[in-house]
């Protein structure tokens, strides 16, 4: 083979070629993440050491990243109920936007009780997983824009670009750690140092709502097609805008009303002054969205791993990375650049591995390829505490990270496969909120532990929980058929093609699955 037919070969193989046909749009929710994990990397190596410098206690420490949690799941619920209805672009800049004010608050304030409001309001990473409620919207958005044969290629790209973000992020806190604390010299504490780091927050905040504002339309959700009373195919979308207009008029001449309201009988018409009104905002929210029409095939399925994420969830949030670093910190006595260093060679090493898992997914399929490369990393949680020494600790430190996020892309895949197109959102949703949820016990925990002189037992306890996780999925979900919905929907549509004449069949959902 040619140097030029191997390119061409890594580019297929390696899935850089459905990264590139799926347009700018993907390229952006890319770029987003990456700059909000590029943050989170950062503050993930401080966070911990900047609530200690402070002299707050392990256990308020634990409780701080605990509440963060809280107002996460918050949050994620929030985002999944309104993010088709208000619109996904606009989620994801009100997140950058949180961004720069929970920045701002650290900034500038000490007070506990203000940097807890400032974190739990402005999205901050307290423990450096991107547990906040914009990732179920970016997954969804990047679902809608491809295709099963392209899906995991391009949500495996999208996990490695941002683990790459973290890793450059945590070297260069690092790094601008220590060259603060020569500049600013004796006339600044660590402290200060520390409150001038979250100045990258901001930064990437800002960055964030600009490649928001880059998107367009395509990113956003289409209602299903559905039927009038008279047959005719209509297209709505989720803020009530038919695809061929606002308003339509029928033979009686109805005008200025939504199409799907015209020949409705009034007892039913939704529109109609005299259809009862939801009690409240909240309760006409919840009817309106994505939650309530989760379909009763999807949900056997999405309930069981809910149940195993937030178990997965659980073991994540007792042994966060920001949780490690201040275990490593404390254990060895480590400076904060060397353990910059060690954590950013962690993330490179997993960003480098998760580029593999669409090809792997391909070869063994998605729940094989989330539990053989997870189970390791797991194991090596398990074993952290064991080894005295920071070179045997740091090797399981590298397994445990260099393995961990090669499921994530092959996790949202599967998520999509297994449920309908406009459910994904919902779900998704679901799923970031009970992963939220599920982490913010860990951290206390882990602070009550670390009072009592006994860290080193949640690294045990988390172990033990992640292989739980992975010997779940294997067993429930291997040999379950994918993209059953797609294909369905595929066949109609090419069916409807060829019933209207059209001299060229369609073929949207109708792949071989690769991946199942």
């Amino acid at each position: 083979m040619s140097s030029t037919g191997t390119v061409k070969w890594l580019y297929r193989e390696f899935g850089v070629d459905s990264v590139y046909q799926t347009g700018p749009d993907t390229w952006f929710v890319i770029l987003a993440r990456t700059c909000r994990m590029f943050a989170f990397g950062a503050t993930s190596l401080i966070i911990a050491l900047f609530m200690s410098s402070l002299h707050y206690s392990d256990l308020k420490i634990g409780l701080f990243m605990t509440m963060t949690l809280v107002g996460d799941v918050a949050l994620s619920l929030l985002a999944a109920l309104v993010a088709d209805r208000v619109g996904r672009r606009r989620i994801l800049f009100l997140g950058g936007a949180l961004m720069v004010l929970s920045g701002m608050v650290f900034v500038f304030f000490e007070n506990y009780w203000i940097l807890l409001l400032g974190a739990v309001v402005g999205v901050i990473s307290a423990t450096g997983g991107d547990f906040g409620p914009f990732r179920s919207v970016e997954e969804s958005t990047i679902s809608h824009l491809t295709t099963p044969s392209t899906r995991t290629d391009v949500l495996s790209w999208y996990v490695t670009t941002s683990t790459l973000g973290s890793a450059v992020g945590v070297e260069v806190a690092g790094r601008m750690v220590n060259f603060l604390k020569k500049i600013m010299g004796v006339r600044g504490t660590i402290t200060d140092v520390y409150h001038a780091m979250f100045w990258v927050y901001v930064a990437m905040g800002i960055m964030t709502m600009i490649f928001a504002c880059l998107m367009s339309r395509r990113c956003e959700a289409v209602e299903p097609v559905e039927l009038d009373v008279d047959g005719s195919r209509q297209t709505e979308s989720l803020l009530g805008a038919t695809s061929t207009g606002e308003t339509s008029s029928n033979q009686d001449g109805d005008k200025g009303r939504p199409s799907h309201c015209v020949g409705t009988p009034p007892k039913h018409n939704r529109c109609s002054p005299s259809s009862p009104e939801p009690q409240n905002w909240l309760h006409k929210l919840w009817n309106d969205s994505k939650f309530t029409k989760i379909s009763s095939d999807s949900r056997p399925v999405v309930v069981k791993l809910w149940i195993l994420l937030a178990i997965d969830s659980l073991a994540d949030g007792m042994v966060s990375y920001a949780l490690t670093n201040y275990y490593l910190a404390r254990k060895f006595g480590l400076a904060e650049s060397y353990l910059g260093d060690i954590m950013s060679i962690s993330y490179l090493l997993m960003a480098i591995s998760t580029i593999f898992a669409g090809s792997l997914a391909r070869r063994l399929g998605l729940i094989n390829t989330m539990v053989f490369t997870h189970l390791p990393s797991s194991i090596a949680v398990l074993l952290f505490p064991i080894p005295q020494s920071v070179g045997m600790s740091i090797i399981l430190l590298f397994i445990r990270t260099g393995l961990n996020s090669m499921d994530q892309g092959p996790r949202a895949a599967f998520i999509a496969a297994v449920v309908k197109p406009e459910e994904r959102t919902a779900v998704m949703g679901i799923t970031a909120t009970l992963r939220t949820l599920g982490s913010t016990i860990g951290p206390s925990l882990t602070g009550f532990l670390a009072n009592t002189d006994m860290f080193w037992i949640a690294f045990i306890v988390a172990g033990a929980l992640r292989i739980g996780y992975d010997l779940g999925l294997f067993f429930l979900f291997v040999d379950l058929k994918m993209h059953a919905h797609e294909q369905i929907d595929g066949l109609v549509q090419a069916g409807e093609t060829a019933s209207g004449g059209s001299e060229h069949a369609v073929n949207r959902g109708t792949a071989t699955d690769e991946l199942s």
